[in-house]
This record gives C-alpha cells, sequence and structure tokens, in this order.
C-alpha cells in the first residue's frame, strides 16, 4: 500500500497513483529510506536508491541523512528537558544563562527580554532565518563567529528587530543562541548534550549532531545532490549551527523521535520529557490541528 500508492498533493478519484521508484525518478532523488509509524510503533522500514551517484552504494536503513530543520524540534527537546530539570526558566531572560557571548539589547528587547520559550517557537524576533554550511574547502567559523556574523561566518549577526512575542517568523539565528545557552549551562560540547538529554534515552544510536562527521560515521553518510541534479560541493556540508542545521540520522531513529513525542504526549514515556511539559508545549498545536479537522 505505502510503496505503489503515491497520490499527487490534490487527491482525486481515479487519478494515477505512482511507486516510490517513479516518484524518484521523476524528481531525480538519488535515494530514500521510510520508515512507518502505527500505534506508536515502527512497523515497517525499507532503503531505496543509492547514497552516492558515483560508488552506487546502495542506501540502507543504517544511512544517515542529513536532517537540516528537524534538527530543531530535536534541539528543542533537548532544551525542554533542562526546564524540566529546573536548569532553565523558560521566561527567564536567556541572557541570565549566556555567558560566553550575550544577545545585544536594544530598542526591542528594552520591551521584552527574550526567553527560552521564544526562541524554540521563533517568536523571539530573531535575525537569521537559515545557514548554507560550509563545503569542505572553507573555513568552518566558531560558533561565536557565527552568532557575531564574523568571518568566516557566511550569515550575518544574529540579533533582535522585532519585538520578542509579537509575532511568529521562522528564525534558525534563535536556535543559534539556544544551542549556546545550552554549552555555557552545562558546560558541554553541544554533541555530547544532544546525546545524554535525547538520543541516547531514545536509542536513537546512529544519530549524531557531530559536525563534521567522525570517520566511521562518515562512511554512513549520504551525498548530497541539489534541485537540479548536481553534487552539493564536496558532497556535503559542515553546520556548525548544529541546533539549527546539524543533526545526521536515519528514518527509524527519526521515527523513534516522533513516537516518543507521542507517547510522552498520552502520559506513556518519560525517557526525556515529562507529560507536564509536553502537553504545556504541544496542547495548542494539537488544538489547532483537531480545529481544522
Amino acid at each position: 500500500m505505502i510503496e505503489t500508492n503515491l497520490v499527487s498533493p490534490v487527491s482525486i478519484e481515479n487519478d494515477k497513483r505512482w511507486t516510490i521508484e517513479e516518484r524518484m525518478e521523476h524528481y531525480g532523488v538519488p535515494g530514500v529510506s521510510i520508515a512507518v509509524i502505527n500505534n506508536h510503533e515502527i512497523v515497517w522500514s525499507k532503503a531505496y536508491g543509492v547514497m552516492d551517484k558515483e560508488s552506487k552504494e546502495p542506501v540502507t536503513l543504517n544511512t544517515l541523512f542529513q536532517a537540516g530543520s528537524i534538527s530543531k524540534p530535536v534541539a528543542s527537546y533537548g532544551a525542554l528537558s533542562l526546564v524540566d530539570k529546573k536548569e532553565i526558566d523558560m521566561e527567564e531572560n536567556v541572557n541570565t544563562y549566556l555567558t560566553s557571548w550575550k544577545l545585544p539589547d536594544n530598542n526591542f528587547t528594552e520591551k521584552k527580554k527574550v526567553g527560552l520559550k521564544h526562541l524554540v517557537s521563533h517568536t523571539g524576533g530573531l535575525t537569521v532565518h537559515g545557514f548554507l554550511g560550509y563545503s569542505p574547502d572553507l573555513a568552518v567559523p566558531s560558533l561565536i563567529e557565527v552568532l557575531n556574523g564574523a568571518p568566516p561566518a557566511n550569515s550575518p549577526s544574529i540579533f533582535v528587530d522585532k519585538v520578542p512575542e509579537e509575532s511568529f517568523r521562522y528564525s534558525g539565528g534563535g536556535y543559534t543562541v539556544m544551542q549556546q545557552m545550552m554549552i555555557d549551562i552545562k558546560g558541554k560540547s553541544y554533541p555530547e548534550l544532544m546525546n545524554n538529554l535525547v538520543l541516547s534515552p531514545l536509542e536513537m544510536s546512529n544519530s549524531t549532531y557531530e559536525q563534521p562527521l567522525s570517520a566511521d560515521k562518515l562512511a554512513l553518510a549520504a551525498t548530497g545532490y541539489l534541485p537540479d541534479g548536481s553534487m552539493t560541493k564536496g558532497k556535503r556540508h559542515t553546520y556548525p549551527e548544529m541546533a539549527a542545521a546539524g543533526l545526521w540520522t536515519t528514518s527509524e531513529d527519526l521515527a523513534r523521535f516522533a513516537i516518543d513525542v507521542q507517547s510522552t504526549y498520552k502520559g506513556l514515556s518519560e525517557k526525556v520529557l515529562s507529560k507536564e511539559m509536553a502537553h504545556q508545549m504541544l496542547t495548542p498545536f494539537v488544538e489547532e490541528f483537531v480545529g481544522l479537522g
């Protein structure tokens, strides 16, 4: 049913249905990994195609893919676990916790301070939508250089240019501030932190926030390709903005994360968050989707 019944965004009775391979060929996608969840369990998973067009090495269920912005919900899970542990107050000014760097104060932050709740919900009025990453021939900036927009960073500085909580605006920059805040609080590297807080408890054993990847993980990493089918320069980019874009993962590991979100909300798991925290953060979204129908 899953492999042969792909439909267009608007489904019309008797429309043609496609197989996964047909859609892969249509969109020029070399490799895909899929995991299916039903009743809080992974019930089926499969890999298709190749992880690199040149080597023709096949995708397996252990092949690592760059999660891109799906790094953010996993990262927010880690940050909220520190709220559960009373190490962060979601309402408190982030500069209370930042020691290596400070979010610059200005007229906007005078009206309202930025808290963790604003960073995870993209309502802090912070700049920088997303990040380009760094190909192997480029110098990789430190996180502080990224925050300041200082060379060799290829993105501008991160600051507040709207009143916090006034409106939603997607900000990878806000998640980068969150990354630095967690590092300053715990005094550990971000990959180690996220492994301890989220990846290990959820048995996401193939996943990592390492940037760049270690040699053993690199052997499992899929090559990136652009929409025109050309290879990403250097096969894959490094993202020091780990919370925003740095997760490497598999379909089954990502499914384990989704399952725990579901289970925690229902009070069936407390591996990372408490039921109370899950309800506090997710109930507004659940109510919105129920309202939509």
